[in-house]
């Protein structure tokens, strides 16, 4: 799908923000393109793809089978992996503090990409805002097991914080702990999307996927 580069608050494809964690998905025995299947048919419509430990040939095979299977209904993008976006035709990237830097990924993957970065802090914040990026992470807001960022919680007064420094002209991602329960109070903070990888990996993803679009709506 076509993607939009940052300049207003709605420029990301969806609300929910849906990360395919192959790692965390094998410890519950998900299948990714089973996982990705589930989501899309309870109509998640952005997946970031993160598999830090595949190497990039295997990255990239799984990249454009879940490519092929969302073609013209979802938007996808992958973590970390600049090479991978480039060879598969992912519509961006999504990189941490400790990744290739923003403006870099931007570089190679030219005006249109989708390119977020994750923060954690207001200094990692007050940069990320001037870089050339779609959106900036922030979190995690609330406790998590899933991911361990090394930080933590934020707490909604995070991404109240960011949504003043942002203003109007760059989405902010939520992410970490957000549960359906939580979804809304989070775009009340000022959030524009949620991104989610503990609340999806479970018997039902569709049916979590839909709780987060009821809360989300």
């Amino acid at each position: 799908m076509a993607t939009t580069v940052a300049g207003s608050r709605d420029a990301l494809p969806s609300r929910l923000y849906v990360i395919c964690d192959v790692d965390a998905l094998s410890r519950v025995s998900w299948e990714p393109l089973a996982f990705v299947d589930a989501c899309l048919s309870a109509g998640a419509t952005f997946f970031q793809i993160r598999a830090k430990t595949l190497e990039a040939g295997a990255f990239a095979a799984l990249t454009r089978r879940i490519l092929a299977r969302v073609s013209g209904v979802a938007t996808v993008i992958v973590n970390d992996r600049v090479d991978v976006a480039l060879v598969t035709g992912a519509s961006g990237v999504h990189v941490g503090q400790d990744d290739l830097p923003p403006g870099a990924a931007r570089e190679q993957l030219g005006p249109t990409a989708l390119v977020g970065v994750s923060t954690h802090t207001e200094q990692q914040l007050a940069v990320a805002l001037v870089a050339p990026v779609s959106y900036v992470a922030i979190g995690p807001v609330f406790a998590t097991t899933t991911k361990d960022t090394g930080y933590d919680a934020r707490g909604l007064s995070m991404v109240e914080r960011a949504r003043e420094a942002a203003g109007s002209r760059m989405p902010i991602v939520a992410i970490g702990g957000v549960t359906p329960e939580r979804a809304a109070a989070v775009l009340r903070a000022g959030a524009d999307a949620v991104a989610v990888i503990g609340g999806l990996v479970g018997p039902d993803p569709g049916a979590c996927v839909a709780r987060y679009l009821d809360q989300l709506s």
